[in-house]
């Protein structure tokens, strides 16, 4: 990336609130390479992927502001935060987008649900490099120590080098040692038996969101499922594009 001739701005949000440990620790590591400012969610908003407020106001409120840093909670989702900093709250276009560290994993399928990768996803349609970070580990003190370094030095890659336009990247960290990055594609899978039938102390039938996921690949090297469970980061470019090429080209003969 071309050496910038100001301190970059580095914007930062989550799925997990304002007040998560992961977004504390991320906007640790993110002001020792630039000026942030942070519009998180006043409330955790997991599960939101790309979704968007459009039948009620959103509201920005100052949590923190010190010299090179400043910190707001907003009433929205990740994406809401992203536009609504965006369109009002900086004062010039963000030079990074980074979203997380998420408190669990958003690797595979979970990407599709995910309000970290929401976050990040729109702040590359704005033509702007970002990456959400994930840690393996859903306990809400979840010890970061280690995972900071790692998410230091794809930061400092993505600074030097850049990314596509319309491509961000999900960077997914295990717990405990790590033995180093790969890059990977998303594996295969699905959660299945998602939704757990249960009854209140009425008697009332009501759905909890349980399941577990099953990974149709799990001894296929190359994916993000199988580089996390050896230790690796793993990081995965996501395209907005969501096109199907290769079905894309065999309905082009259809006859409709």
């Amino acid at each position: 990336m071309e050496k910038m001739k100001q301190r970059p701005l580095i914007f930062i949000t989550n799925d997990d609130g304002i007040q998560a440990k992961g977004l504390k620790e991320l906007s640790e590591v993110m002001r020792l390479f630039g000026d942030v400012i942070v519009v998180a969610p006043e409330m955790a908003m997991s599960g939101m992927s790309n979704a968007i407020s459009v039948d009620k106001p959103l509201r920005a409120t100052k949590v923190e502001e010190e010299e090179g840093y400043i910190a707001y909670k907003c009433s929205g989702t990740p994406v809401d935060c992203v536009k609504l900093g965006f369109n009002h709250l900086v004062e010039r276009l963000p030079d990074f987008v980074i979203s997380g560290i998420n408190h669990g994993a958003n690797s595979s399928i979970s990407v599709v649900y995910s309000g970290t990768m929401g976050a990040a996803i729109e702040g590359c349609l704005h033509g702007v490099p970002s990456i959400g970070f994930s840690l393996c580990d859903y306990a809400p003190d979840a010890d970061f120590s280690k995972a900071k370094m790692w998410v230091a030095r794809v930061f400092q890659s993505v600074f030097e080098k850049g990314l596509p336009p319309f491509v961000s990247l999900n960077v997914n960290i295990p717990k405990g040692n790590i033995e180093g990055i790969k890059v990977c594609r998303q594996a295969a899978g699905k959660w299945v038996e998602e939704l757990e039938k249960r009854t209140d102390p009425h008697q009332r039938e009501y759905y909890w969101l349980a399941g577990y996921f099953k990974n149709f690949e799990p001894d296929q090297e190359g994916t993000d499922m199988h580089a996390l469970d050896n230790q690796f980061v793993s990081i995965v470019p996501v395209n907005v594009d969501m096109t199907c090429r290769t079905t894309y080209e065999q309905m082009r003969t259809w006859r409709f």
